[in-house]
C-alpha cells in the first residue's frame, strides 16, 4: 500500500499483548499499517511493547492525551481496564482518530452512550472487540438465521460458564476498575453472540441475580492458581432473564467458578419456530455447531465440518477470530467497507448487563426504554 495506517496503542497489558498486538502485527507485515505509539501508566510495559511490536522510532507515553496530540495517528486501540474505556475512546474520537475499543464497551450504559454519540458527532469509525463473532461456528449459525432456517427465534440461552477459571492477574477481581466480574467479562461475549445471531436489539425487561459464594474460599483448584479472597471484590456468578419487545426470551448465565460439569463459554443456544441451533459438535462437546429440526416428518440434526477446506489449504495458515476482527476494522479504515460490530449493538449489550446488576441489587425488574 502507498500509505500505511499509523496506529497508537493505549494500554499495553494482557489484552493488548495477548490479542490486539499479535493480530495487527500480521497486518503490519502485509503493509497495511505501522504501530508508532504506545501508552501505559506503567512506562516499562509501554517500552516493552514498543520494542516488540513498534516501528524503530515508535514513541512511548504514560499520558494518553499526549499520544492523541499526534495528528498523524489514524487509529487507536483502547486496551485499558473497563472503567477508562469510555473517556479515552471519546477523547480519541474527538481527536480525529478511528477507535477499536476492547470489550465491554463501558462500565455502564451512560458511558457507552457517550461513545456512540461521539462516533456520530465526529464521523469516525468506532467498533468494539467482540472477536467471537468471527468464529466459524458463530458465522455459520448467523448465516442460517439470516436465511430463515430457524424461523422466528423466540427463546435463547447465552452461555458463559467456567467450572474453576477465575482470572487472578491484572484487575479482573477489582470491582472499581472492571465494573463487575464474570458477567461483564465473559457474559458480555455470550450475550453479544446471542443478540447478534438473533438480530434482536430491543430488550424490554430484565431480572438478574448475582452471587459471591466462592470468592472467600481457599484451596480452590483454580486453573490459574488460588485467588486472594481479600482482592475478590466482584461476583463469581451472575444470571439474567431478559424479555424482548417482540416477546422473545433470553437467559444469560455467567460464572468464573461454578460447581457444574456443564461448562460452555462464549456460546449460544437458539430455539426458533422452524429449527434450533447450538454451538456443540456432533458428540455434544462445545466448539461446533448443530442445527436441529424436522424434515419430511422426521427429526434431524445437522453438524457442519469446520475442519474441511478453508484458508489453510492454500497458504498453510489459519486465521484466528482476532485476526479477522482486525482485518475488518482496518479494511473499514482503508477501503470504507462496513464494520462488523456496530457501537449501537455494543451499547445494548452494556445496557442489559447493567440492568442485570441493577436488578440483582434492588431485587426488582428493570424496564428498558
Amino acid at each position: 500500500m502507498d500509505k500505511k495506517v499509523r496506529v497508537g496503542i493505549i494500554g499495553c497489558g494482557g489484552i493488548a499483548n495477548g490479542k490486539h498486538l499479535p493480530a495487527i502485527q500480521k497486518l503490519a507485515k502485509r503493509g497495511w499499517l505501522e504501530i508508532v505509539a504506545f501508552c501505559d501508566i506503567v512506562e516499562e510495559r509501554a517500552v516493552k511493547a514498543a520494542k516488540e511490536y513498534g516501528t524503530p522510532d515508535a514513541k512511548v507515553y504514560t499520558d494518553y492525551k499526549e499520544l492523541l496530540k499526534d495528528e498523524t495517528i489514524e487509529s487507536i486501540h483502547v486496551c485499558t481496564p473497563n472503567r477508562s474505556h469510555s473517556f479515552i475512546t471519546v477523547d480519541a474520537l474527538h481527536a480525529g482518530k478511528n477507535v477499536i475499543c476492547e470489550k465491554p464497551m463501558a462500565i455502564n450504559s451512560a458511558e457507552a452512550k457517550k461513545m456512540v454519540d461521539a462516533a456520530k458527532e465526529t464521523g469516525k469509525i468506532l467498533t468494539i472487540g467482540y472477536q467471537n463473532r468471527q468464529r466459524p461456528e458463530v458465522q455459520y449459525i448467523k448465516k442460517e438465521c439470516e436465511k430463515g432456517t430457524l424461523g422466528e427465534v423466540y427463546y435463547a440461552k447465552a452461555h458463559a460458564i467456567r467450572r474453576r477459571a477465575v482470572p487472578t492477574w491484572g484487575v479482573f477481581l477489582n470491582e472499581y476498575e472492571q465494573g463487575g466480574g464474570p458477567l461483564i467479562d465473559i457474559g458480555t461475549h455470550a450475550l453479544d453472540i446471542t443478540l447478534w445471531t438473533m438480530d434482536n436489539y430491543k430488550p424490554k425487561m430484565v431480572v438478574g441475580t448475582t452471587y459471591k459464594k466462592l470468592g472467600n474460599q481457599t484451596e480452590t483448584a483454580n486453573a490459574w492458581g488460588d485467588w486472594d479472597p481479600k482482592e475478590f471484590t466482584v461476583e463469581d456468578s451472575a444470571f439474567g432473564f431478559i424479555t424482548m419487545e417482540n416477546g422473545a426470551t433470553v437467559v444469560l448465565e455467567s460464572s468464573w467458578a461454578l460447581n457444574t460439569l456443564d461448562v460452555e463459554e462464549a456460546a449460544t443456544t437458539l430455539c426458533g419456530t422452524l429449527a434450533g441451533a447450538d454451538m456443540k459438535d456432533a458428540s455434544g462437546k462445545p466448539g461446533g455447531a448443530r442445527i436441529n429440526g424436522v424434515k419430511n416428518n422426521h427429526q434431524y440434526v445437522e453438524c457442519p465440518d469446520f475442519a474441511a477446506g478453508g484458508v489453510a489449504f492454500y497458504d498453510g495458515t489459519t486465521k484466528e477470530p482476532a485476526d479477522i476482527e482486525q482485518e475488518i476494522y482496518y479494511s473499514a479504515i482503508i477501503n470504507g467497507t462496513p464494520i462488523c460490530v456496530k457501537p449501537e449493538q455494543a451499547f445494548v449489550v452494556t445496557q442489559v448487563l447493567e440492568a442485570i446488576y441493577e436488578s440483582a441489587k434492588t431485587g426488582k425488574p428493570v424496564y428498558l426504554d
